[in-house]
């Protein structure tokens, strides 16, 4: 029986997309190896949204060439669409399967193969993933992700059901919904159709199960929608928002018809609803043009907000996007500036941390080793318990007994 291994980089669509290939393939007969160091079969899914992810990919290339020569290496992802030729005449590298042909990669690996439901899928991660959006139609200045994965197409809405049904039939008891602009879901559709359509039709699904959304473009989260999140029985209270920025001049020169205060009215009306979830954002810092009086309005709507982390990154110019000509803000500017944003992160989230101690939430095991676990709860807490007897995917009750600065501690409650 061949093996294969799956490394992703970059966002949960792509571990959407390799969370449906480890079921197809296994299906088909192959088993899953998660060390790539044996895989026969190595799957790279690239990401090429900043520089960093382009060099982590072309890392991890070369070490499985040097640690694992025997292996097929199958590239694919957005580095790989944006660059084809580079991993095409690589040695060692199999195949290089380009975004738009990533639902024939179970075939491609095993062709000829009929797949079976009857055998057993070690699951490829604790909680399930679902893609029901790809694309984008935005135009960020920053982001080549429209054209590397082409135009907003979504997942009809009874295939996405019947999904959804499937992975709550496997007793999964959390399914992560991603998108790579996921409050677009629907707008393709004719007639036109929305997330919020979607998750109401999600919520009549029989089962125990908790839905998680990837990250919410803050454009598109009209109040209807807001107020569904919000008082949602099924959606996890953990709101990851695009923002990118705090400088209402720098949100113009990024193409993002947006303001400081309508996300400040997102998040009070979030923070209002549903005092307990968890609020992150995505942030970029050194945008080119990004005048110290710029970052300090950042800054200052960052510390003020009641977001509960972020997700800093240094602008990477990306070739062939309107932002890449711009002036740059000089890298030691850029590090700066990003050390500062991800202190004030920590800080923020050690506050929303301690919130919760002596509290006891539900939770989801992600990970064993030995008899310690992690355990996350539906409002994205981390809680290392030292026992756990419940296998990976289970739901359990943690009482959380101390929120550090490094880890959250807890005890698993009968």
């Amino acid at each position: 029986m061949e093996s294969f291994s799956i490394r992703n980089f970059g966002c949960r669509v792509n571990q959407a997309e390799s969370f449906e290939w480890s079921a197809a393939l296994q299906k088909r007969g192959l088993r899953f190896e998660p060390d790539a160091e044996r895989g026969e079969f190595v799957i790279l899914n690239s990401c090429t949204l900043t520089a960093r992810a382009d060099r982590d990919a072309r890392k991890f290339i070369r070490h499985i060439l040097r640690t694992n020569p025997q292996a097929r290496i199958v590239v694919t992802g957005c580095l790989a669409e944006r660059n084809p030729d580079e991993f095409g005449k690589l040695s060692g590298v199999w195949k290089v399967i380009p975004n738009a042909e990533k639902n024939s990669l179970p075939d491609r690996l095993a062709p000829g193969i009929q797949a079976s439901e009857s055998g057993e899928v070690l699951p490829f991660r604790s909680r399930a993933l679902l893609k029901v959006q790809d694309g984008c139609n935005m135009a960020c200045t920053f982001c080549l992700i429209p054209m590397v994965r082409g135009r907003s197409a979504s997942v009809p809405r009874a295939e996405a059901i019947d999904r959804i049904r499937s992975l709550a039939g496997q007793s999964f008891k959390e399914i992560v919904l991603t998108g790579i602009h996921l409050c677009s879901y629907g707008h393709d559709q004719s007639p036109q159709s929305s997330l919020l359509d979607l998750l109401r039709d999600i919520e009549r699904v029989p089962g125990e199960f908790r839905i998680r959304l990837s990250s919410l473009d803050p454009r598109l989260l009209a109040e209807p929608l807001l107020e569904h999140l919000a008082m949602s029985q099924k959606v996890c209270p953990h709101f990851h928002l695009s923002l990118q920025h705090g400088s209402e001049r720098i949100l113009k020169a990024m193409g993002r018809a947006s303001t400081p205060a309508s996300y400040r009215a997102i998040f009070d009306f979030l923070g209002w609803k549903s005092p307990c979830a968890a609020l992150g954002a995505d942030i970029i810092v050194g945008f080119p043009g990004e005048s110290d009086e710029d970052f300090r309005e950042m800054e200052a709507f960052l510390e003020q907000s009641p977001l509960t982390y972020f997700h800093v990154f240094s602008y990477s110019a990306r070739p062939g996007t309107a932002a890449a000509s711009l002036p740059a803000v000089a890298a030691t500017t850029k590090r700066a500036r990003a050390m500062r944003l991800r202190q004030l992160s920590r800080r923020k989230n050690v506050f929303f941390r301690r919130r919760f101690e002596d509290t006891i939430l539900p939770g989801i095991v992600i990970r064993k080793k030995g008899f310690a676990a992690e355990v996350l709860t539906p409002n994205y807490l981390n809680v290392r318990v030292p026992v756990c007897a419940a296998a990976e995917g289970a739901e359990v009750r943690v009482k959380i007994t101390h929120a550090g600065d490094l880890e959250i501690l807890g005890d698993v409650i009968p």
